[in-house]
C-alpha cells in the first residue's frame, strides 16, 4: 500500500533493518508484556530520531517521525505506543537546549547521553487520564536541602520497564508563586518502583504500568524551571508538546488501521468501490496527520497549530474506526476465527479515543476557535 510503503521507506532510511528484525517476531508476541520490540528499537537506534544532531540523533523533522511511527504501528502498535511518549519528551526537552543558558550544565550532559547511549526517557506527565491537559503535572514537590524531595504515582507510565531517564512535571515556587517545572529524573534514583497496572490484552507491549514515586531526591541541577524573566517560556513548551504528542499518538492508531487496510487491498477483498472507499477513509487520515506535520516543520505556532491538531487528531479517530470496522467486515468471517491478529488489529485502534483531551473536553474550547475567539484548553 503506497502510504505505508512510504512510512516504511523512511523507517528504513533511519532504522536500517529495524522492520525487518520485527518482523521476525509473530504479532502475539510482539504486543505481550516481555515484548521484544523495545530492545530491537534501542538497538537500532530508534530513540534517537528526533535528538539534534548537535546532539549525536538523526535530527529528523516531524513529517518524518510520524511515518516512522505509522510503520512501526503497522508492525507493532504497542511499539509505537510506547515510544511515542520517548518522542514526545526529546521533541520538548530539546527545544529548550536551543536557548542559551536555558538549561544547566548537568542537564545539558543528560541529554547529550541521550542519542549515543540509546537512552529512552518515559513520561510522568498527566497523561492518562482522558479529561486531563496531558501536561498538568501528576507528582508534588516539596522544598528539600540541595533540590526536591517528590512523592507522587503515574499510571499508566509506557516504557514502565525500559525507561532510563523518567520526566516529569511539578509546581515549584518561582518568586513566590507557583510555577511549571520540569524534572529529570534517572531511573535508578532510590524511591522510584514501578507496580503491574495494564490489564487488557491490547497493547500489553507498551510497559505501560504503574510508576510510584517515594521520597525522591531531585537536585536543583536536574529541575528545569521557569525563567523569572520569561514567565511563559514553559508555556510555549507546552502548546509545543502538546502538538507533538497529538501527532505522534494519532500516528500509532493510524498505523495499526493501515495494517488492515493493507491486507483488504492485498486479498483484493470486496468491490472495487468497497476497496475505494476503504482506502479514501484511511489516506483521508493519512492526510490529516501529516499535513499538520509539514505544518510543524514549517514553523506554525500558537492557537492556530494547536486547533489545527486537535481537528485533525478527532477527524482521524472517526475515520480509523470506519475504516477499520470495514476492512474487518471484508476481509470476513473466517479471517476473523483463523487469523486473531485480525481482530487484534481492529481492537487496537480504538484505544485513540481514550487518549487526552477527550473530545468534550475540547468542545467549548474549538467552538470558540472556530466562532474566532481564542483557544483555552483546560
Amino acid at each position: 500500500m503506497r502510504s505505508l510503503d512510504i512510512a516504511r521507506e523512511a523507517c528504513e532510511q533511519y532504522h536500517p533493518g529495524l522492520l525487518k528484525a520485527i518482523g521476525e517476531h509473530p504479532l502475539s508476541e510482539l504486543e505481550k508484556p516481555g515484548s521484544p520490540a523495545l530492545r530491537l528499537f534501542r538497538e537500532h537506534d530508534g530513540g534517537g530520531l528526533l535528538v539534534p544532531r548537535d546532539f549525536a540523533g538523526a535530527g529528523a523533522d516531524a513529517l518524518t517521525a510520524v511515518r516512522v511511527n505509522r510503520a512501526l504501528a503497522a508492525a507493532s502498535p504497542s511499539l509505537a505506543a510506547a515510544v511515542t511518549m520517548h518522542h514526545f519528551t526529546v521533541g520538548m526537552l530539546f527545544s529548550l537546549a536551543g536557548s542559551a543558558d536555558r538549561l544547566t550544565t548537568a542537564q545539558l550532559a543528560m541529554l547529550h547521553r541521550v542519542a549515543p547511549e540509546r537512552l529512552l526517557m518515559a513520561s510522568g506527565w498527566a497523561e492518562g487520564r482522558s479529561n486531563q491537559n496531558i501536561l498538568v503535572p501528576s507528582l508534588t514537590a516539596q522544598p528539600a536541602p540541595g533540590g526536591f524531595t517528590v512523592d507522587g504515582v503515574k499510571r499508566p507510565c509506557s516504557l514502565a520497564y525500559s525507561m532510563d531517564l523518567l520526566t516529569a512535571s511539578v509546581a515549584v515556587p518561582v518568586a513566590g508563586v507557583p510555577a511549571l517545572a520540569v524534572l529529570m529524573i534517572p531511573a535508578q534514583t532510590p524511591g522510584i518502583s514501578v507496580h503491574p497496572f495494564w490489564n487488557n490484552p491490547v497493547l500489553a507491549g507498551a510497559e505501560s504500568e504503574e510508576i510510584r514515586l517515594t521520597g525522591v531526591h531531585v537536585p536543583d541541577e536536574l529541575v528545569i524551571r521557569t525563567a523569572p524573566d520569561d514567565p511563559a517560556r514553559l508555556d510555549d513548551l507546552q502548546a509545543a508538546g502538546f502538538v507533538w504528542f497529538e501527532m505522534l499518538i494519532s500516528s500509532v492508531y493510524l498505523g495499526a488501521a493501515a495494517a488492515l487496510v493493507e491486507r483488504v487491498l492485498a486479498g483484493g477483498r470486496g468491490s472495487g468501490s468497497d476497496r475505494a472507499a476503504l482506502g479514501i477513509d484511511l489516506e483521508a487520515a493519512v492526510g490529516l496527520i501529516e499535513g499538520t506535520a509539514r505544518a510543524v516543520d514549517a514553523g506554525a505556532a500558537g492557537d492556530d497549530i494547536v486547533a489545527g491538531v486537535l481537528v485533525a487528531r478527532y477527524a482521524t479517530q472517526d475515520l480509523l474506526m470506519r475504516a477499520a470496522g470495514q476492512a474487518m467486515e471484508l476481509l470476513g468471517g473466517i479471517a476473523y476465527i483463523k487469523d486473531p491478529d485480525v481482530a487484534y488489529l481492529a481492537s487496537a485502534v480504538r484505544p485513540l479515543a481514550f487518549h487526552p483531551p477527550s473530545r468534550s473536553s475540547a468542545a467549548t474550547a474549538l467552538v470558540d476557535y472556530f466562532d474566532s475567539g481564542a483557544l483555552h484548553l483546560s
